[in-house]
């Protein structure tokens, strides 16, 4: 029987999504909650790998066992609690993958315009210097399409090839969201964007610079890349 569970979790709380040896992981920490209730091994594969302090309001991933549990959701709650909250989770098909299934993510990238707050640290990129969203913008719409991101992925790759469906910019008095649509997100890819768009908020590099970074993927050449903290997976299709 394979379940899928869809999660939510406080990035700041653990070194990454993946599994690690020594420091603690969103993915052990429900591998074990699992593993102690059903008392055998239990592992589970995610829809992608979040870096070390970036957020999950939506994450997915799906583990196999022999039977679903009574009140599995609300067991398992009390045991990974208060960093990660499993919001729902239900039995599937043997056929889906919450990676290789996957359709199209959104991220979320949260900035606070306004003053410095210490209750925002950790879930807000608090820039010291004022950014001009117009610019921002006008600049995003480059990114639109099917393109080589290589100059915006970290690492290597075979194929840096994806697609963004829309990037959307919501702003509420001082906080600004910035939401990213497509078919799959490389390492960095989002923070480097979002670095890039911040340059360009800032005056730091032109807008024709950000175009030749995406029309000419063979010439390198690199950007700050925007801290872990303002990110979010957001929701994840199927």
């Amino acid at each position: 029987m394979k379940i899928k569970i869809v999660f939510k979790y406080d990035g700041s709380k653990f070194n990454g999504f993946q599994r690690q040896k020594e420091d603690r992981s969103v993915q052990k920490t429900i591998e074990d909650a699992l593993s102690q209730l059903y008392d055998e091994k239990i592992e589970i594969k995610g829809a992608g790998r979040t870096d070390t302090g970036v957020h999950a309001n939506g994450q997915v991933a799906h583990f196999v066992v022999k039977e679903k549990l009574p009140d599995l959701k609300t067991k398992l709650n009390e045991l990974v609690r208060p960093d990660i909250y499993i919001n729902n989770l239900k039995v599937v098909d043997d056929e889906f993958h919450a990676r290789k299934s996957a359709k199209k993510k959104e991220y979320i990238y949260k900035i606070n315009l306004g003053l410095y707050k210490s209750s925002y640290n950790d879930y807000f990129y608090q820039p010291r210097y004022k950014i001009h969203i117009g610019d921002m913008k006008i600049a995003s719409k480059y990114f639109i399409g099917t393109h080589d991101f290589r100059n915006f992925v970290s690492g290597e790759r075979d194929d840096y090839t994806s697609t963004i469906y829309s990037i959307t910019f919501n702003r509420v008095f001082d906080k600004l969201e910035i939401r990213f649509v497509g078919t799959g997100f490389y390492r960095y890819m989002v923070r480097n964007i979002v670095g890039a768009l911040l340059e360009v908020g800032k005056y730091s590099v032109g807008i024709p610079t950000i175009r030749e970074m995406i029309d000419k993927p063979e010439v390198k050449k690199t950007l700050p890349t925007a801290p872990s903290e303002g990110l979010y997976l957001n929701k994840v299709w199927y």
